[in-house]
């Protein structure tokens, strides 16, 4: 049987960053099931990484839940102290989201496992068992262990559901985050188009943002991010079953008017432009290869001349276009971007990564209860909690 101080279990963004940090004094053991590392790292930013948000670290805390337990990590592994382990420039995009100047994915990827020369590294092992006194798959004896599967989503990167039950440490519910929607009603004949800078409704939230037609529903950065909000209101558990999902979310494809102004509008351009066909003027307000699907869907003749429109239709329009529903079927979740849930943070040290409940094991990166929105925050997490787990687990 193999010894070693640190066993690894993970070879993703966080795992990496853990072995890096921990083989500078311990004897480590990186475990992946895979056979090569790394394979989600090279999905980030469409296949650019964006491998952090340059935000300050006092503005970046505000866009987590959890910003008290991140706090420590975040301080420990910096902006700064990412990029000193790189040979090459970033560049700073929208929203502060950082990307390798060369726009590739690999390039970090390799930066990172040059770093990994004091490590053992093991492919293609899938960890089955973990007993008491952390021997694994009856074959590898560590004395610390630090847990870095991730979450469930991207299952072809080695991610599942059952790598939550490799410890009895407690978990909180498990659930999609940041995904495409599935919608009741087919709109395949109308994937590909684009509604720009809509409102998004769910309940009582409002999300702002573009939204996607695909062959099998809603997708874009607006319904992305909205899909938090609906996933962490359905009461379901991924470790139980897939979520039953029935309701309905509404657009508001004229955020720019209320109601009134639009009548307003209405009234003054039915009379002016009375000859011209409905259809050519709802092209002032919707992307022109729509306006034939929404007339369809909402049964008002796109022939029509604007003077030849009654009151009916004309309200009909207004609510209509303040407020197109669709009811949502479930979660597109092959492409669901990261997990909710995990790891429950009421059992970890936040300033060690270490379990509260199970000395010498560590915790890092998605498998914790811990996610950001989109735009480099999930590799932020994913890189300080790592190297703070590995560190800590090495000076311990």
């Amino acid at each position: 049987m193999k010894e070693y101080d640190i066993a690894i279990i993970g070879g993703g963004p966080a795992g990496i960053m853990a072995a890096i940090a921990s083989s500078r004094t311990s004897r480590v053991i990186l475990l992946e099931k895979n056979a090569s590392l790394g394979r989600k790292l090279l999905l980030t930013g469409g296949g650019r990484c964006n491998i952090t948000n340059d935000k300050p670290i006092k503005q970046l805390l505000t866009f987590f839940n959890n910003r008290n337990f991140l706090k420590h990590s975040f301080y420990s592994f910096t902006n700064e102290d990412l990029f000193s382990l790189f040979d090459f420039e970033f560049i700073a995009e929208e929203d502060n989201r950082v990307f390798p100047k060369s726009g590739k994915s690999r390039d970090v990827l390799d930066a990172l496992c040059d770093l990994l020369e004091n490590v053992s590294i093991t492919y293609n092992f899938e960890v089955k068992s973990i007993s008491d006194d952390f021997v694994i798959n009856d074959c590898i004896k560590a004395d610390k262990i630090i847990i870095a599967t991730g979450g469930v989503t991207y299952p072809q990167t080695g991610c599942g559901i059952e790598n939550y039950a490799l410890t009895p440490q407690p978990i909180t519910d498990i659930k999609y985050g940041l995904s495409p929607l599935i919608t009741k009603r087919d709109l395949s004949d109308i994937a590909g188009i684009t509604l720009w800078d809509v409102v998004i409704s769910y309940k009582k939230s409002k999300v702002r943002g573009n939204v996607l037609f695909s062959h099998v529903g809603l997708t874009g950065p607006g319904i992305i991010n909205i899909s938090n909000e609906i996933s962490q209101d359905i009461s379901y558990d991924l470790s139980e079953c897939e979520p039953e999902v029935d309701l309905e979310i509404a657009i508001d494809l004229c955020p720019e008017f209320s109601h009134e102004d639009l009548r307003d509008r209405f009234t003054v351009d039915f009379q002016k432009r009375g000859k011209t066909h409905l259809r050519n003027y709802l092209k002032l307000f919707l992307a022109n290869n729509f306006v034939d699907f929404f007339l369809d869907d909402i049964d008002i003749d796109g022939d029509l001349e604007l003077s030849r429109i009654n009151k009916k239709s004309k309200n009909r329009l207004v609510e209509k276009l303040k407020r197109y529903a669709f009811e949502i079927t479930g979660f597109n979740s092959d492409l669901a971007k990261i997990t909710i849930g995990g790891i429950d943070l009421d059992y970890v040290n936040a300033k060690t990564m270490e379990s509260t409940s199970i000395p010498n094991l560590y915790f890092a990166g998605e498998v914790l209860d811990l996610h950001g929105p989109t735009g480099g925050y999930n590799l932020k997490i994913a890189f300080s909690t790592g190297y703070l787990a590995g560190l800590s687990a090495s000076l311990k």
